[in-house]
């Protein structure tokens, strides 16, 4: 009997994350919730696990805006399970003050990009144990607006802050690492693609994360966007159609290929971001899971 495929979903305790797990676990997928408050994802759990077909959907605490819950959270996947089949980095974050990480990152660019970098590198060995291995990063169309200066990504400290800007950068970096893994694990078989998932995607409403003006411009754009519903198709076909099982290092938008912008394509940068990305977490291989966990890094600005 064939084994059910394993599935880890980053901010799926609601909008398109919960529902991409929905759907997936009634398609017979196992889920794993990788969300930021446990305590308040229990309904959305039990709600996955009531329409599921294996039962089993699990739940990991994660706060992505701390790399110490990025490696306990991997150690946690890897003491439950022994293989990952499909990866989809979701969560995402507007910030609309200047706040960052214990690391001294700024956190959107944390929470939205670099956490997910981490987390593929140290789940990467339970991916490789799959037959058919898909890493999907859901990244924005806002990528187009990106400044991306190298110099102020890390602290954002040389201009007074932004917080659409922030997350523009931050979907751009998603998008250059995407293609450079993509690149990177071809001779492994793993996939690697990103899409749009228009603004329904994010909880760009949520009083923790936006507020005043920038709350009501978010509100309103979501008056334009499809039901979650709808937007999450993307997400189900790339994690579970026969037609992508080896298609890698693109970006999709309904369901189709669509031409990212050049800078995302920017092989250049890309290799830039991926040097800077390993400082800042660590890493110094990324194909290879780390054998000790560093902490403690001192901040290396880019630049």
């Amino acid at each position: 009997m064939q084994q059910p495929r394993i599935c880890a979903i980053t901010g799926s305790n609601s909008g398109l994350g919960k529902v991409t797990a929905l759907e997936l676990a009634k398609q017979g997928f196992d889920i794993i919730m990788i969300c930021r408050d446990a305590d308040r994802s229990r309904r959305q759990q039990a709600e996955i696990r009531d329409a599921s077909l294996t039962g089993r959907v699990d739940l990991i605490e994660c706060d992505l805006g701390n790399m110490d819950d990025i490696h306990r959270a991997s150690e946690e996947m890897h003491s439950r399970y022994d293989r990952l089949d499909i990866l989809i980095n979701n969560a995402g974050r507007v910030v609309d003050t200047l706040q960052y990480s214990p690391e001294g990152i700024e956190l959107t660019f944390q929470t939205n990009y670099l956490s997910h970098f981490l987390l593929t590198h140290l789940v990467l060995d339970l991916l490789r144990k799959s037959d058919e291995a898909r890493i999907i990063n859901v990244a924005s169309e806002l990528h187009r607006l990106a400044q991306f200066d190298m110099s102020h990504i890390v602290r954002r400290d040389k201009a007074p802050y932004r917080a659409i800007p922030a997350y523009d950068d931050s979907k751009l970096a998603k998008l250059l690492w995407t293609f450079e893994l993509a690149d990177q694990l071809m001779d492994d078989g793993i996939t690697v693609n990103a899409l749009h998932p228009w603004l329904v995607d994010t909880a760009f409403g949520n009083s923790e994360d936006a507020s005043g003006l920038l709350n009501f411009a978010f509100w309103f754009f979501k008056l334009f966007a499809p039901k979650p519903e709808t937007a999450a198709r993307t997400h189900i076909y790339l994690a579970s159609s026969p037609e992508v099982r080896h298609v890698t290092g693109l970006y999709f938008a309904n369901c189709k290929p669509y031409p990212p912008s050049d800078k995302a394509l920017d092989r250049s940068l890309g290799k830039q971001v991926w040097a800077l990305s390993e400082r800042l977490t660590g890493i110094y291989d990324y194909l290879r899971r780390p054998l000790l966990r560093e902490s403690g890094l001192p901040l290396v600005s880019g630049g």
